[in-house]
């Protein structure tokens, strides 16, 4: 039977989203990196027309949560996590055949063992019990944010992150066994390295997302300190190389984003695609960046039927990821 991972611009019943809920964590960052998933939540539910599902862990990130979104129509659902990414420990869903969606889970590992939090390993199980889904488990690991999807069985990577040891040790014929049989996919296009110092070992969607069929979105380096220039144009080259239907469109980056005098994985295309509302991560106010502006003209003209609206998402960047990152969507059943 076959099953196919639907794109992300395909309908949503739901959008999931992580709402940071331990201080221990974000320390001073936890009350700003609040405000922009609740920022993030009101543009999804509001101009996006989104049913937002907002996963929150404990009694006082549930009070913060309502009292930040007010009357916004986003509904607070409470779980068990460490931490608010759920692009990787919730589960990736699948439509298989002409039945209904699957949620698949695979093994989360902390990318290769970095962070191991209580509860991320159970978020899959979660997520897909409180949407009514079943869950068919893998012992593969693999977070979504190592995987981007066309519709059509089109599948990006990067082999720093796929192929890595501190995840399954693949080859990339293994690597395309295993998604071919999880998640039915049926051509990989693989990038090299991901964002400098990205912890997640290069997650492409920080580097390079599908925004229609055969069109995939990727950087262009902003200034000449910017930290990615020769990972954008590696990653050019070989989305050039995969042939003439693969078409593909240069976003500004952000440039140099620094904490700490090192460069952060500060990336535009951490964009997250809802039903009627496109929100980019920005890092500097907009009107001060004018690689932010670019960036949000460039989406525009790839998504005119949909609200295209930038936000802030420094605070959630010192956590390691921004919008898509903390977000998975649930697409429409066959029969809605």
């Amino acid at each position: 039977m076959s099953r196919i991972v639907p794109a992300e611009w395909s309908p949503h019943r739901a959008m999931w989203l992580g709402f940071p809920s331990h201080a221990e964590l974000w320390e001073e960052n936890l009350t700003a990196a609040q405000q922009e998933a609740a920022d993030l939540a009101r543009a999804l539910a509001g101009p996006g027309g989104e049913r937002v599902r907002l996963l929150v862990d404990g009694e006082d990130a549930e009070v913060a949560a309502r009292a930040l979104l007010g009357d916004t129509p986003v509904e607070i659902v409470r779980g068990l996590f460490g931490d608010i990414w759920l692009r990787d420990t919730g589960p990736i869903y699948i439509k298989e055949g002409l039945t209904d969606v699957l949620a698949t889970g695979f093994r989360f590992n902390g990318w290769g063992g970095k962070y191991l939090l209580e509860h991320d390993d159970s978020v899959a199980e979660q997520i897909a019990a409180a949407s009514g889904t079943p869950l068919e488990r893998h012992p593969a690991v693999l977070e979504g944010g190592a995987v981007d999807h066309d519709g059509l069985g089109g599948v990006l990577t990067t082999r720093q992150c796929l192929l890595n040891a501190n995840r399954n040790g693949w080859s990339e014929e293994e690597a395309e066994g295993v998604l071919r049989q999880t998640l039915g996919a049926k051509r990989l296009i693989w990038l090299d390295e991901g964002l400098v110092n990205d912890h997640t070992d290069g997650h492409i969607d920080n580097l390079a997302r599908f925004v229609a069929p055969g069109v995939v979105a990727l950087p262009v380096a902003t200034g000449a300190d910017d930290p990615n220039g020769e990972v954008y144009e590696a990653a050019a080259s070989a989305l050039a190389a995969a042939g003439p239907a693969l078409q593909t469109v240069r976003i500004a980056s952000p440039g140099r984003v620094e904490a700490d005098g090192a460069p952060v994985p500060a990336s535009h295309m951490n964009f997250v695609i809802g039903n009627g509302a496109v929100v980019m991560p920005t890092y500097t106010a907009l009107g001060d960046n004018r690689a932010s502006e670019l960036a949000l003209e460039t989406l525009r003209s790839l998504f005119p039927e949909r609200a295209v609206i930038g936000l802030p998402s420094r605070a959630l960047l010192t956590g390691g990821g921004s919008f898509h990152c903390i977000t998975q969507h649930e697409p429409v059943r066959w029969a809605e």
